[in-house]
């Protein structure tokens, strides 16, 4: 029992030292989308306010690709051991049912850390699809079944599973045609090249306002505070209808508890700052910040959410 004691007491203090130190060099955050979307944007924020806390490098790196997969594979496969961290989103946890076969498996490859933010989705079409609200959308597309396609960010990502979900609840045939980012998602609605998309409201609400694409409906419960105009599309013509786009920061599995616990301590603590609630709110993002075993349990909880809508949505990875 005296060397069970003692053995205890030198990890933990070999724990203290560990998490004392942290980080000694430069630390990478991977963002496995493309430049300009709210995971970017927020990544780079969060490694901002984190190397000004901090006293080291905390560098960007987009690499996206495969929705997400190039660059979280990326991460899962380096060492673990704080200095290569992940931002991702609740593509992560639809990819465990929708991509069954990637590289790494969500829950066993990483560990988590936090919760960042989360957000609604705008719905917005082309301004040349000749309909003014959602119901007259969807009763345009019901009388063109696989004539009109939708954009997203990449299969499996919060705009394709938010469009495989309307598809589903209104009774329409869209084309689903992803792309490896959302700035190119969103060049490709801007552009009409594409008729729908689900975008985040923190960076679609400005070309909706500009009148570049018309706005028929937010993804949440409720109106947002960003754009109360628009009515949900719940209320506007597909009852019961909800999600949201939301991100959070992992860690390869096996990274010490005492880094995980200095960043999540780190995270939450930028997170509950007034500049971030009023800078965000504005923009339509609300902080998340939770413990890393709360966090555990919301993504294993998320898991199993979007398990039920992939399997109901018939969706397939492109």
């Amino acid at each position: 029992m005296l060397r069970a004691v003692l053995a205890l007491l030198l990890a933990l203090a070999a724990g203290s030292g560990l998490a004392q130190s942290y980080p000694a060099r430069s630390v990478k955050i991977v963002v496995p989308f493309g430049v300009g979307g709210p995971a970017d944007i927020y990544g780079r924020f969060i490694a901002a306010k984190l190397q000004d806390a901090l006293g080291q490098p905390f560098v960007v790196e987009d690499r996206p690709g495969a929705g997400s997969i190039v660059g979280s594979d990326a991460v899962a496969k380096s060492p673990a051991d704080g200095y290569t961290l992940l931002v991702m989103s609740n593509t992560h946890t639809v990819n465990e049912t929708l991509v069954p076969k990637k590289p790494f498996e969500l829950m066993k490859d990483f560990a988590p850390i936090t919760g960042i933010n989360y957000s609604d989705l705008m719905l917005v079409i082309h301004p040349s699809v000749p309909a003014q609200n959602l119901r007259e959308f969807i009763a345009y597309a019901r009388a063109n079944p696989g004539k009109l396609n939708y954009a997203s960010s990449g299969t499996g990502t919060p705009s394709h599973m938010a469009g495989e979900l309307f598809k589903s609840m209104a009774g329409v045939d869209i084309v689903h045609i992803p792309h490896k980012g959302s700035d190119q998602a969103r060049t490709a609605i801007l552009g009409g090249q594409v008729q729908m998309m689900f975008d985040a409201i923190t960076t679609m609400n400005t070309n909706a306002k500009a009148g570049k694409v018309r706005a028929l409906g937010t993804s949440g419960a409720k109106r947002s505070p960003v754009s109360p105009d628009v009515p949900t599309v719940a209320e506007a013509g597909v009852p019961g209808y909800e999600t949201t786009i939301w991100l959070g920061l992992m860690a390869p599995a096996g990274t010490p508890r005492p880094v995980l616990e200095k960043l999540n301590a780190e995270v939450n603590k930028i997170l509950a700052s007034a500049e971030v609630r009023e800078t965000w709110g504005k923009q339509g993002a609300q902080p998340m910040g939770m413990s890393i075993d709360a966090f555990d349990k919301f993504l294993r909880a998320d898991v199993a959410k979007w398990a039920k809508v992939v399997k109901a949505s018939g969706a397939k990875a492109d």
